[in-house]
């Protein structure tokens, strides 16, 4: 009981929305919510190895292989607001359940795609599905994990979980498109998905908020229309130039969405999003620290999968392999420093160092080329992994932690939504970057076919395709120019996000500067969702 208020009866409308969970039970939950973040990364990396095969199957353009790529965090960040919400009116269990079997569903639709465009409508609709899910875990964790330590610990596991499934992804995908067609690597989703759905109908407990109001529904397309617009516009820019009209007219939207969503929230009594979670610094910070880090972050899978394949001519396994190490320093970063390092350092201090040691790994890739040189790339690959994994622990806790119980699913979903809009962004930005600069320093020699020259400045994937029709000897120089232009523009890729790393560390510092190392539950936020005495 705080200052004369108590807390809302424990079943409202049938449900025990804060019931206390048993600690078999509770890490239990944290299993299960874990497995369904791991099908989510594996899925993410996993089509990256895969996009050389689907050039060669599907044949997609420049163009279309980056709304592959970027479309299911297109629809995942779009929608996340929204789901949060959803989750926090029905029950986070029942949303979640939901999404696993809709995830299932589409990973089967999307595995048997037939043309690219069909291959991103698909991933549209998987971006959905699982806009279902990733809200629901950590907002069923933030429940079910009370003790400020123990959440701390939950988290980092959880987070760890996640990074070890993007260095998964790259060798359950290499394993399958080793020996079978691309979309095996979605079907591996759909016996996982069945385990957590029945696993999670016996194990989790179910929390909503115990008075969530009505759902704004004209607040959801404001929402979607505004983060979709503003992606677009950066994705199109990257290949149309600043000046192209697609280019305004999205921004246009994205900025009118966005400005009309945010004022239409703060005068509904029941918001979508409490926009008052962003006047907590330790909240808004740790928001602007996920999405410029997965800013950084997310591209490289991109670009490495391709140089490892198509620069060094590896096997799908062999580079699915080399990119474990990164994820095996994310988990640890995240499940086995990030906690002790707060006692030590404060959580300020621990995402800077780690977003500071993850610049200088960024800044080490540019010491790659186009001969194999594997101690180079692991070099610096585990410390940009691991302070990756370190910095974002402590602020996906720390978003956690500045937030009633009864709002977690709408900070979980803020918090998931920076964070893919943040990826997808890097996706758009940093390839873009690359493509530019790979353009740029393409130099071709004399004497190539009519029209050979459009498809060669495409994609390094279309160069090397364009390569194999030619006579042997213009054959090899344009396959040895397409790949020195490749590295070039990964160099230039690498270097924009060793900067944007450095920068967001130092931000933190400043922002985070405040947050206490333990984050104790806050009653007194709480205290205006309570309902009186007497």
């Amino acid at each position: 009981m705080v200052r004369g208020w108590s807390a809302a009866p424990a079943n409202v409308g049938g449900m025990n929305s804060f019931a206390p969970v048993g600690t078999a039970r509770r890490w239990a939950t944290l299993a299960i919510c874990c497995l369904a973040v791991l099908v989510l990364s594996i899925d993410l990396t996993a089509l990256h190895l895969a996009i050389p095969n689907l050039i060669d199957d599907l044949s997609p353009s420049g163009t279309q292989i980056l709304w592959i790529a970027d479309v299911y965090g297109f629809a995942l960040a779009g929608l996340l607001v929204t789901m949060g919400g959803v989750g926090d009116r029905i029950g986070r269990k029942r949303l979640l359940l939901i999404g696993t079997l809709a995830f299932a569903a589409t990973s089967a639709l999307t595995a048997y795609a037939t043309s690219p465009d069909m291959l991103i409508a698909a991933r549209v609709l998987l971006g959905v599905a699982g806009a279902t899910i990733m809200p629901s875990t950590l907002s069923i964790t933030r429940n079910v994990f009370t003790d400020a330590k123990q959440r701390t610990m939950a988290v980092g596991i959880a987070s760890g979980i996640g990074a070890l499934g993007v260095g998964l992804g790259p060798i359950f995908g290499g394993a399958l498109l080793d020996h079978f067609w691309w979309g095996s690597v979605f079907l591996i989703n759909v016996p996982i998905m069945a385990v957590v759905l029945i696993a999670g109908l016996f194990v989790l407990p179910e929390s909503r908020n115990p008075r969530p109001g009505r759902l704004d529904v004209p607040s959801v397309p404001l929402s979607i229309a505004g983060v979709l617009g503003v992606v677009y516009a950066v994705t199109e820019a990257g290949h149309s130039g600043l000046m192209h009209a697609r280019i305004g007219v999205g921004l246009a939207i994205g900025v009118v969405g966005l400005a009309a969503f945010a004022w239409r929230q703060v005068r509904l009594p029941e918001p979508l999003i409490d926009i008052r979670l962003f006047a907590n610094p330790a909240f808004s910070g740790s928001i602007g620290a996920n999405l410029f880090a997965m800013f950084a972050l997310v591209a490289q899978s991109l670009v490495f999968s391709q140089y490892f394949q198509l620069v060094l001519h590896w096997s799908p396994l062999r580079a699915g392999l080399a990119g474990l190490p990164g994820g095996v320093a994310a988990a640890v970063g995240g499940a086995v420093l990030a906690a002790p390092l707060i006692g030590l350092l404060g959580r300020a201090r621990v995402v800077a160092l780690g977003l500071g040691v993850s610049a200088a790994g960024f800044a080490l890739y540019a010491l790659t080329g186009t001969e194999s040189d594997y101690w180079t790339l692991l070099v610096a690959m585990i410390p940009c992994a691991l302070g990756v994994g370190m910095a974002m622990t402590v602020t996906a806790d720390t978003i956690l932690a500045s937030v009633p119980k009864d709002r977690a699913g709408a900070a979980s979903a803020i918090s998931e939504t920076a964070t893919e809009l943040g990826g997808a962004l890097g996706m758009a930005v940093l390839g873009s970057v690359l493509t530019a600069a790979y353009r740029t320093s393409l130099r071709l020699p004399a004497g190539l076919p009519a029209g050979a020259d459009h498809d060669i400045r495409d994609s390094i994937g279309a160069a090397l395709q364009t390569a194999a029709t030619l006579p042997v000897g213009l054959s090899a120089q344009v396959t040895d120019a397409a790949r020195n232009a490749f590295v070039d523009g990964m160099h230039a890729a690498v270097f924009c996000s060793a900067g944007l790393a450095a920068l967001t560390g130092l931000a933190a510092l400043f922002a985070l500067r405040t947050v206490p190392k333990v984050i104790p539950e806050h009653l007194e936020q709480a205290d205006e969702h309570l309902t009186p005495v007497g």
